[in-house]
């Protein structure tokens, strides 16, 4: 503690983790309720956490004192280089600290207690997917998908307040906009970025047409309508982000191998054969929908204690059995992060890390040596349709690969310029990367229905990238820990050596690396999306496909 930075980091990070801590438990019960009292509660402790850091002058000191004395201690120059960033976020007035504290958690409330309404009946957010998954009748599924999309008119005006606060923030900081500020902020180079974005488009648009022109016609016999008649309410869920059986076979197959399942033990079993432990976990949950409750899913780190959580609606079936594996990849991160390290370092190397790592887990659900290992009584099923279903496992990560950038360069061009005809803007996005038709003369604020752009904001290309990332670390395991055997795919989703291997060199080390050097240090390298790319172009008929 002779070092100023390192005294001045213990002092104050002692009171943000108190302030912390605090805000995240109100978080929990006002996402689980819906009830006014948990909201306000977290309203108060989310601005007592942004006056820590917009306080100026405490900024200044730190600056000063890491000016005067820069960290040689690479975990000392690691908090440094984050506690800046959070200062920098967050240097606002108070007003603005209120207002923006206020906004957000009104409009988050909104989603939270929000239903449907469909044929005159409150509906929930399972429901409407249960019929794009299951019905052939077109009329209902478009009253459905019409249903999901309320909740966006609701709520369109008060974001685009949100955004033009959001905005107004960043500018007074020195950023063009909020969405350049906060990927600054996230250790990402938007032009860079963008730049990936467009290399995977020209590289997997040709996989993606061929796929959607075959599963189009698939869909066209199936509901009766010419391709050219396909429109949104003819996919699988919302927003085209999750790949449509078509397959008469393996859509009744994905519909019927987790109805009778216990998806908790089922995912506690598959856990604990790896080696790591989710009783604690899962203890602590929120696992299954009811009135007022958050209709998502999401894990949480209360205390970087290991007071690990997580709020689902769970269902019997292949949706949440993947996301219940994907919730998990990150609580078992955050749980695994090794708890000696400071409190500012105490948590993943990076949003895009867990949700790799949350990716990987997830896939599994559709994946044969899962269900086989884990499902014995359908494992000879599995094994006739291993070939159906490792197609349909490419799809799922093709399909991401079109979604994600509708949200990434919708949400852009929405902090770019919000006054635009933003309506128009995201159907001309829509049919450019996932070629959906809009539907004739809509003219509705669709893109406000996804909860993201108001919650969450600039997070969507962490999917996208942990996509990319969730390939190079399966690519790395089988063949530098499972050795590249015949049987890696089996072993995979099996094998304590992988759990053994995401424990030390991914969870552990936590937040002391950048982003790119920890993925260097979990696989040898940094990001190359030549993975995911050799991953989904199984996709193809008659590409090799089975057990990689």
């Amino acid at each position: 503690m002779n070092d100023p930075p390192a005294a001045f980091i213990e002092q104050f990070v002692a009171t943000v983790e108190k302030v912390e801590t605090q805000a995240n438990l109100a978080y929990w019960y006002f996402t689980t309720t819906g009830r006014p009292e948990h909201q306000q509660e977290y309203v108060r402790l989310q601005i007592a956490l942004r006056r820590l850091y917009a306080d100026r002058a405490t900024f200044q000191r730190f600056s000063n004192l890491c000016e005067q004395h820069p960290p040689t201690d690479d975990l000392l120059a690691r908090q440094v280089t984050l506690l800046r960033y959070q200062f920098l976020g967050n240097q606002m007035d108070e007003q603005t600290i209120r207002e923006i504290s206020q906004r957000e958690a009104d409009i988050e409330n909104e989603f939270n207690t929000f239903r449907a309404v469909l044929q005159g009946r409150a509906v929930s957010e399972n429901e409407i997917r249960e019929i794009l998954r299951d019905s052939n009748d077109n009329a209902l599924r478009q009253l459905a998908w019409e249903a999901s999309k309320q909740i966006g008119v609701r709520v369109a005006p008060r974001l685009l307040e949100l955004v033009e606060l959001r905005n107004r923030i960043a500018h007074d900081i020195g950023f063009d906009n909020y969405y350049t500020m906060r990927l600054t902020l996230q250790e990402l180079d938007e032009a860079e970025l963008f730049g990936l974005l467009d290399k995977l488009d020209q590289q997997v648009r040709p996989i993606y047409e061929d796929y959607k022109d075959e599963i189009d016609a698939q869909l066209s016999i199936r509901f009766g309508v010419m391709p050219e008649a396909l429109r949104p309410w003819h996919y699988s869920d919302p927003f085209f982000q999750e790949a449509p059986a078509t397959d008469e076979t393996l859509r009744e197959f994905l519909t019927n191998v987790y109805a009778d399942q216990d998806l908790i033990a089922l995912a506690r079993h598959f856990y604990h054969a790896l080696g790591l432990e989710v009783d604690d976990v899962l203890a602590r949950s929120d696992l299954y929908e009811r009135d007022g409750k958050q209709q998502h899913a999401y894990c949480i780190h209360i205390d970087r204690k290991g007071d690990v959580r997580m709020l689902c609606n769970i269902r019997p079936n292949q949706h949440w059995m993947s996301t219940l594996l994907h919730e998990l990849g990150h609580a078992v991160y955050d749980k695994y992060v090794d708890m000696d390290l400071p409190y500012m370092l105490r948590q993943p190397a990076h949003i895009l890390m867990t949700e790799a790592v949350a990716i990987l887990m997830g896939r599994l659900a559709s994946d044969v040596n899962w269900i086989s290992t884990y499902i014995p009584p359908r494992a000879n099923e599995a094994s006739q349709m291993e070939h159906a279903m490792c197609h349909y496992a490419a799809a799922e990560s093709l399909i991401m690969s079109r979604w994600v950038p509708v949200m990434s360069h919708f949400e852009r061009a929405l902090y770019r310029d919000p006054g635009q005809n933003l309506n128009q803007l995201w159907w001309d996005l829509v049919e450019h990367f996932q070629g959906v038709t809009r539907p004739e003369g809509r003219n509705e604020p669709d893109w406000a229905a996804k909860i993201h752009l108001s919650t969450a904001p600039v997070y969507y290309h962490n999917y996208l990238l942990g996509e990319l990332i969730a390939s190079q670390m399966r690519a790395s395991i089988e063949q530098n820990v499972l050795g590249q055997h015949a049987n890696a795919g089996q072993r995979f989703v099996s094998d304590p050596m992988v759990g053994n291997y995401l424990r030390e060199f991914v969870f552990k080390p936590g937040a002391r690396r950048h982003w790119q050097d920890a993925l260097a240090h979990a696989t040898g390298e940094r990001l190359q999306p030549k993975y995911f790319v050799e991953e989904i172009s199984a996709v193809r008929i008659g590409s090799r496909c089975g057990t990689p």
